[in-house]
């Protein structure tokens, strides 16, 4: 049926105007053990979309996001959020909100941890944004570029 604001005719429907991106989130506790359960559940979430060109770098970043969560960002007796989407263009976005205060920063090797800077390396992009209470550290990863792991890799094994 053609209408006059469009007259394509596409199997009977209309197609969507937007399409929003799959979604996987799980809650943490603060506990030691939910490090290596967000990186099941990554490559679970990964696997479960296809999306596996990059998963070694993405779960590698969801390891090192939540390890800073539960070390300066999640405050006794709260926990975290992982939040993963994929978006039709390969595109893949990792989030981690917590309730904790302050501004994470890439520190330098021999500066204390070289969590941030493994993110910096391996993710296309990454950042910091707001929420009451706390932040969400995210970082994406694009279908189209190639990992990263071997000079993340590099960096961990010359680092004190």
């Amino acid at each position: 049926m053609a209408t006059e604001c469009d007259s394509r005719h596409v199997n009977g429907k209309t197609p969507p105007l937007f399409h929003a991106p799959a979604q996987r989130e799980r809650f943490y506790r603060r506990e030691r053990r939910s490090v290596p359960a967000a990186r099941e559940f990554t490559r679970w979430a990964l696997d479960d979309w296809g999306a596996r060109r990059r998963a070694d770098d993405v779960v590698l970043c969801v390891s090192e996001l939540t390890t800073n969560a539960l070390l300066h960002g999640v405050p006794p007796g709260r926990g975290f959020l992982l939040r993963l989407l994929a978006y039709e263009d390969g595109l893949v976005r990792v989030e981690v909100h917590d309730s904790g205060g302050g501004v994470p920063a890439v520190r330098e090797p021999g500066e204390g941890g070289r969590g941030l800077l493994l993110v910096s390396m391996l993710a296309d992009k990454w950042g910091v944004g707001e929420r009451d209470p706390g932040k969400t550290v995210w970082c994406e990863f694009a279908a189209e570029n190639e990992g990263r792991t071997e000079g993340a890799r590099a960096i961990m094994r010359h680092a004190p």
